[in-house]
C-alpha cells in the first residue's frame, strides 16, 4: 500500500475529489428534489403509490444501462454521472420521508393546529423535525448508495475512484483495484458516521432522551 501510495499519491488526491464532489452534488439533488416532494405526497396521496412506483421502477434499471442512456443526452464526463447517481439517489429519500410524516403522530398535529400553526408551520416545526430520524436514514441509505455507484461513473469519462478500480481490472493488478476500493469504503463510512451525527442534531431533543 505505501508504494501504491508513492506511486499514485497525487492521483488518489484527485480522484478522491472527483468521486466525492460528484456523489455530494448527486446526493444534495436527490435531498433537495425527494424531501419536499415526499411533503407533497402526504397531501395528495392518490398520486403517492404511483410517484413512488415509478421511483422504484426508475431505481431497478442497471446503474451502467442508466450511465448509457445518459450519454446521448449530457455527454460524457461528470454531468451525466451526476443526473444517473441523482435518479437513484431519490427512492430511499422520497420513500422515508413520504413514510416518517405519515407516522406523525395525529396528536401532535392536532395541538400544533391549536396553537395557530398554518400547515407550512406544522410541515417545518413539527412533522419534519418529528420525521427527521426516518428521512435520516434515507439520506445515509442514498448516500451509501450513491457513493458506491459513483465507481461506476469512470466508464463514461466522469473520473473518481472508478479509474483505479477499472484500470487494475484491465491490467489484472490487485493494488489499482484495492487503491481505488479501499478510499471507495472509507469515504462511504465516513459520510455515514456524519450524516448520523447531523440525525442527531436534527432529531428532537425529547426523542433523544425518550430513547435512552
Amino acid at each position: 500500500m505505501i508504494t501504491f501510495l508513492q506511486n499514485y499519491g497525487p492521483q488518489l488526491l484527485v480522484k478522491t475529489w472527483q468521486h466525492t464532489y460528484i456523489s455530494a452534488i448527486a446526493l444534495f439533488l436527490g435531498v433537495i428534489v425527494a424531501i419536499p416532494l415526499g411533503v407533497v405526497l402526504t397531501r395528495f396521496k392518490k398520486v403517492a403509490g404511483f410517484t413512488i412506483g415509478l421511483a422504484s421502477v426508475l431505481q431497478t434499471v442497471p446503474a451502467m444501462a442508466l450511465l448509457a442512456i445518459m450519454i446521448p443526452i449530457f455527454g460524457i464526463g461528470a454531468l451525466p454521472a451526476i443526473v444517473a447517481l441523482f435518479i437513484y439517489s431519490l427512492l430511499p429519500i422520497l420513500r422515508n420521508t413520504y413514510l416518517g410524516l405519515e407516522n406523525v403522530d395525529p396528536t401532535l398535529l392536532d395541538a400544533a393546529k391549536g396553537m395557530g400553526m398554518n400547515d407550512l408551520q406544522s410541515i417545518l416545526q413539527v412533522e419534519l423535525r418529528l420525521a427527521a430520524p426516518v428521512i435520516m436514514a434515507g439520506v445515509r441509505l442514498s448516500a451509501t448508495y450513491v457513493i458506491a455507484w459513483t465507481a461506476l461513473a469512470s466508464y463514461i469519462g466522469a473520473g473518481g475512484l472508478g479509474d483505479f478500480i477499472f484500470n487494475g481490472l484491465n491490467l489484472y493488478r490487485s493494488d489499482l483495484i484495492l487503491g481505488g476500493s479501499i478510499p471507495v469504503i472509507i469515504l462511504a463510512l465516513v459520510v455515514d458516521f456524519l450524516l448520523g451525527r447531523l440525525e442527531m442534531l436534527l432529531t428532537p431533543k425529547m426523542k433523544q432522551e425518550g430513547s435512552h
